[in-house]
């Protein structure tokens, strides 16, 4: 029996989900941010960090348990699998703001934020397998909205997005999509109001 070709729907929506995975997004983020507030030379001090001991490091753990079969796919869609990620990324999010914080003398806000919603989502999944794709883009997006109003709500139109797209792709239900957008809003409202009361 022929295997049934995936329509041009699912094709699209595997192209948006890959791309706009949680490490893509902040990457796309961090790099908005550090072009629109840093010189060349201090972009590549307050970043180089960040994808070194954050970024590539997830990456890597990743794509080991990929091929050692301790994780099921790049997603890692397997709830009970999900637990080790957390913790590892966790650690690394841990590891570059003692860094950053010793080195430069304060707590990097934006990271700060990234290690609550990762305990956050790590209690969540407890409970349910929250969607990461749709809660760390939603939380891009209040990032973005911080720096640039537009830019965060067109990212939060691409996080919609995104959500649909898990769905569609069957990798999460509608239920665990909209557990981890909701997540995502008590964080990315608890960023924003202290990023504003801050700026006061």
């Amino acid at each position: 029996m022929e295997e049934k070709q995936p329509s041009v729907i699912h094709k699209i929506s595997k192209i948006i989900s890959d791309f706009f995975n949680p490490l893509v997004s902040l990457f796309i983020f961090f790099v908005y941010m550090s072009v629109k507030n840093y010189t060349l030379h201090d972009s590549v001090i307050y970043f180089l960090p960040i994808l070194l001991m954050v970024i590539i490091p997830v990456i890597i753990w990743l794509v080991w348990n990929v091929k050692t079969g301790r994780y099921t796919n790049m997603d890692v869609s397997n709830r009970i699998q999900r637990k080790t990620l957390y913790i590892f990324i966790a650690a690394c999010v841990i590891a570059y703001i003692a860094y950053n914080y010793f080195k430069n003398g304060y707590i990097d806000f934006v990271m700060l934020f990234v290690l609550i919603l990762l305990f956050a989502m790590q209690i969540s999944n407890l409970f349910i397998k929250s969607s990461m794709h749709t809660s760390f883009n939603i939380f891009v997006a209040a990032l973005f909205f911080a720096l640039n109003p537009t830019m965060g709500l067109i990212w939060l139109g691409i996080a919609v997005l995104v959500g649909i797209t898990r769905i569609i792709l069957k990798r999460h239900t509608p239920k665990e999509v909209f557990m981890g957008a909701g997540i995502a809003f008590m964080v990315s409202f608890l960023y924003l109001y202290c990023n504003i009361q801050f700026q006061h």
